[in-house]
């Protein structure tokens, strides 16, 4: 038997190379080395209604403000919907909290966080298992949430000590995964994951007036294709080529790590036993879904079931007599099986036992204890003492709290050596990391594998528009692109010697027991070399659209509008269309041709059930990203990108000269129509007044020292057009809100161009 060891290091290969997943730091939010404490406040009949049980399974946000101190920074923060969340815990005398700084602010976040999640903890006397176990997920390199304690009062009041757990967004899965186009759902009971046949509908199944899996990310298309897919594979496809199908459209690997956790901590409330607490989200850089964990207090012994969750049988986890296939059918895989058992060998050896975790305990109930004195909402369920939450860190307290912390550590740690089957594994390769190189731009992969050795022999093998196999050795020794020599990360680095065309690639791993692993497990990536992308640009975008112009709906939403520059048709339909550059797939732009110098606009609303030309993201005002990808037969090559900063209302940014040049701001807003059309805004050039301004009868141009060359005055509305126009006599101008045609025009936002030797000055003004 090879020597146990396990390779923890995140990949650090220049900028385009990640872990599987990324790991946030904790912040100033999640500090773990002191106590912050959360105020909020909001009208006292509010907070009464809040706490009402005839209101326990509203989700109103009542309007408050929070307050959030940790010593090193304190913040205020206006206008936040407060409300109860959970399930059972909206019956506990020590309630659980959302806070949702988003609610009545759309857009907003703090710190990265539109929501924060406040959990009482009311089952678990040490108040203190969710959080073990949110280290323990980010110890084995899960995308688990940040966590840490906090105190929160509400109203003045000492509501009690809090676990303050990272809410599940598209935020998160961004920060996690890279992008967050994908579908996010929330699995709760009786989420079996059972195939309930073809039809996708079939998976908006409801129970307790919400749905089993609950769609958060792009509700507006409610698309479930890809759970029904996924679930197709999960339960039907045979055994023998399971992996080859499922390793296509899941992360196997980062779940097979979650099942050791899930059994090592106790955790019987999400699927495997208790059909509930999980998220799945679909990563569109790798097109798998990831696994998320949610929900972690009913662990280390916390029991409703009857069950002696610190010696039940390591390979018999799930409920007897009902479907699990994420568990059952992955552990009849021998290959998975034995993966799972190295993971249990990996944090037995190196984590779960009661010399590493029972040092950490102690520094967290030392920690905390002075937070949880004063709690006198903890004892309303259960009655827990003071001495209650010492002794629950080391022996069992009530009939369902049936395990100490480090008792249970102990017990399941012995039990589990005593069960466990270890197999030497083939090599793991968990994630394949490589860029798109551009012309005569080297192709860099990189890799971070697994196993009981680092005695590994690593080779990329690929073909050339489907030539010959060739063979390229990767390297952990400080050469071919690799970083560090003997880091545990394996890169290759070459120019391919076609100059278009497209390579098909995979990566073999094979150890000293000659075990060997490819990836993909069965089939072949592709990228396209220097693919020939169409001249499809970004050629003007609106991000704060007050009034501008409104969709068919008659919503000022956010637009970008494309403009074909190419020569030739362009058809949109297999290309994309994103505001975050690591996600290019974000949304797939409709099916539509664009002929040479036509403008197609693009309404960035999130609003994907009001048309093909809705797309599932919104514009920020404070800056951020447009991108157009290529098709995935041009692996998804950036045809247009750009980066902008903190944008105006109402005022557009746009192209000049029209469709080649670098964006500015446009006096007014041309959309579907060449930018030429109007001008950029230039800095003054005249001492001039305009006022009242907005006005309702006159609008008065005056100056001083009026220069002797002619002066003209245009008036524009919002879409471009002129609606007047003069040349304005020496002594000033005083214009009586009427069109060329001496008819008023109607209230709105226009725009004054003054010119005089080729200089411009545009002015925003409102007729009330």
């Amino acid at each position: 038997m090879k020597a146990s060891t396990i390779l923890l290091i995140l990949l650090c290969f220049f900028s385009e190379v990640k872990s599987q997943v990324t790991l946030p730091a904790s912040g100033e939010i999640f500090r773990d080395d002191v106590v912050p404490r959360i105020d909020i406040t909001l009208p006292a009949d509010s907070f009464a209604a809040i706490m009402d049980p005839a209101n326990m399974w509203s989700d109103y946000h009542y309007h408050a403000t929070f307050v959030f101190d940790n010593g090193n920074l304190r913040d205020t923060v206006e206008n936040i919907g407060f409300r109860l969340r959970g399930n059972t815990s909206r019956q506990s005398g020590k309630k659980s909290f959302k806070v949702s700084f988003n609610t009545y602010q759309p857009g907003r976040d703090y710190h990265g966080l539109e929501k924060l999640n406040l959990n009482g903890e009311h089952n678990d006397p040490t108040i203190a298992r969710s959080k073990v176990c949110w280290d323990f997920l980010r110890e084995i390199e899960v995308g688990g949430s940040r966590s840490n304690h906090v105190e929160l009062y509400v109203n003045g009041q000492y509501m009690g000590l809090y676990i303050n757990v990272e809410h599940i967004d598209e935020n998160f899965v961004r920060s996690r995964f890279g992008n967050n186009g994908g579908n996010l759902y929330k699995c709760l009971w009786p989420a079996t994951l059972e195939y309930l046949g073809s039809d996708p509908d079939l998976y908006k199944v409801s129970q307790f007036g919400r749905r089993t899996y609950e769609l958060k990310i792009n509700t507006g298309a409610d698309d479930y294709s890809d759970l029904a897919a996924f679930i197709d594979v999960l339960n039907n496809e045979p055994l023998a080529s399971l992996p080859c199908e499922l390793e296509k459209v899941f992360n196997v690997n980062s779940y097979l790590k979650v099942i050791a956790f899930d059994i090592l901590t106790g955790n019987w409330d999400g699927p495997i036993y208790n059909k509930n607490n999980f998220y799945l989200y679909h990563n569109t850089a790798t097109g798998k879904f990831e696994y998320i964990p949610f929900d972690l207090d009913n662990t280390f012994g916390i029991d409703w079931a009857v069950v002696d969750w610190g010696r039940r049988n390591i390979y018999g986890w799930s409920f007897p007599g009902e479907p699990r296939p994420i568990y059952n059918r992955l552990m009849q895989v021998p290959e998975y099986r034995d993966r799972v058992s190295y993971y249990f060998d990996q944090y037995l050896t190196q984590y779960f036992r009661p010399s590493v975790m029972n040092p950490i305990l102690d520094a967290l109930r030392i920690k905390i204890r002075p937070s949880a004195i004063p709690d006198t909402f903890r004892s309303l369920d259960y009655g827990y003492t003071l001495q209650d939450f010492d002794d629950a860190f080391e022996q069992p307290l009530t009939a369902h709290v049936k395990y100490g912390l480090k008792d249970f550590i102990k017990t399941r740690r012995t039990s589990a050596l005593s069960q466990l089957m270890v197999n030497d594994i083939s090599p793991i390769i968990p994630f394949v990391r490589h860029n798109h190189p551009g012309p005569g731009q080297p192709f860099t992969l990189t890799i971070k594998p697994e196993d009981e050795t680092r005695n590994l022999t690593v080779e990329l093998i690929y073909q050339l528009n489907g030539g010959a196999n060739q063979m390229l050795p990767l390297r952990d020794d400080g050469t071919q692109g690799d970083s560090i020599a003997g880091d545990g990360i394996w890169s290759v680095q070459f120019t391919p010697s076609i100059t278009t065309g497209n390579m098909n690639f995979y990566v073999s791993a094979t150890d000293s027991l000659m075990k060997t692993t490819r990836e993909p497990h069965c089939d072949w990536l592709q990228i396209a070399i220097n693919p020939d992308v169409p001249k499809l640009r970004i050629n003007e975008f609106l991000a704060s659209n007050d009034s501008v112009l409104a969709d068919n709906f008659g919503e000022y939403d956010d637009w970008i509008e494309l403009y074909n520059a190419d020569a030739n048709d362009v058809f949109l339909g297999d290309l994309y269309l994103t505001d975050d550059l690591g996600d290019p797939q974000k949304w797939q732009l409709p099916p539509k041709t664009m002929r040479p110098g036509t403008y197609l606009l693009i309404w960035a609303d999130g609003d994907g059930f009001q048309g093909d030309d809705h797309a599932n993201f919104k514009l920020s005002a404070s800056g951020e990203q447009i991108g157009i990808f290529g098709a995935q037969t041009m692996s998804f090559a950036p045809i247009d990108t750009l980066t902008y900063g903190p944008q105006q209302t109402d005022i557009t940014y746009g192209r000049l000269p029209n469709g080649i040049g670098p964006f500015g701001p446009l006096a007014f807003a041309s959309p579907n129509r060449n930018n030429e059309f109007g001008l950029s805004i230039e800095e003054p050039f005249l001492s001039l007044q305009i006022g009242p301004n907005p006005f309702s009868d006159y609008l008065t141009f005056s100056w001083e020292n009026i220069p002797l060359s002619p002066v003209s005055l245009t008036i524009f509305d919002l879409r471009g057009t002129v609606i007047f126009q003069k040349r304005l006599p020496a002594t000033g101008f005083r214009w009586d809100g009427k069109n060329g045609q001496g008819w008023p025009v109607s209230a709105g936002i226009y725009f004054a161009k003054i010119e005089q030797k080729g200089k411009v000055k545009v002015v925003k003004i409102i007729r009330r």
